[in-house]
C-alpha cells in the first residue's frame, strides 16, 4: 500500500466517524442522545441529562472536524493532513481519557467497544503525524523545481 493510499484510508476513517456523529447529533439531537451508537445500544444518555444545545454543539464541531479531514483526504497536502490530524488528536485524546476514567453505566461489552473506537480515533491521527511521504511529489513541504528544471 502506498503512503497516499494509507493516508486516505486513515483520513477516510476519521471523516466517516466525524461526519456520522456530526450529522446525527446536529440534525437529530434527541435521537443521538437516546440511541447513539445505535443497534440497541445507548452510550450518551448514561452520562447525564439531555441538553439539546450541548448535543447540537457537539454535532457542529464534529461536522467541522469532518470537513477539515475530508479536505485533507482530497488534497493530501502535508500541512492540511498535519492540521486535521492535530485537530482530531486534540478532540480524541481528552474524549478517550474521560471515558477511561468514567466507565460506569455501560456493560462490559459496550465499554470494550466504546473504548476501542475511542482509542482508534486517538491512534489514527498519531499515525498520520508520524508517517511522512517519501517522494517530492507526495510532499507539500518540499520545494519543487519549476518545469524547466531550474531552481
Amino acid at each position: 500500500m502506498t503512503v497516499d493510499a494509507g493516508q486516505r484510508i486513515a483520513l477516510g476513517y476519521l471523516a466517516i466517524v466525524s461526519l456520522q456523529i456530526g450529522v446525527w447529533a446536529q440534525f437529530a439531537p434527541r435521537s443521538f442522545y437516546d440511541d447513539f451508537p445505535g443497534l440497541g445500544r445507548a452510550w450518551v444518555r448514561v452520562d447525564g441529562p439531555y441538553n439539546e444545545h450541548l448535543v447540537r454543539d457537539v454535532g457542529g464541531l464534529y461536522l467541522a472536524l469532518g470537513v477539515l479531514v475530508v479536505a485533507a483526504a482530497i488534497t493530501l497536502s502535508r500541512q492540511l493532513i498535519v492540521t486535521a490530524a492535530a485537530a482530531a488528536l486534540v478532540s480524541g485524546v481528552p474524549h478517550l481519557v474521560y471515558h477511561l476514567a468514567n466507565t460506569e453505566g455501560l456493560s462490559t461489552g459496550d465499554l470494550a467497544i466504546s473504548l476501542t473506537g475511542l482509542s482508534l480515533f486517538a491512534a489514527v491521527p498519531v499515525a498520520l503525524l508520524v508517517v511522512r511521504p517519501t517522494t517530492a511529489h507526495d510532499r507539500s513541504d518540499v520545494e519543487r523545481a519549476p518545469p524547466d528544471g531550474r531552481r
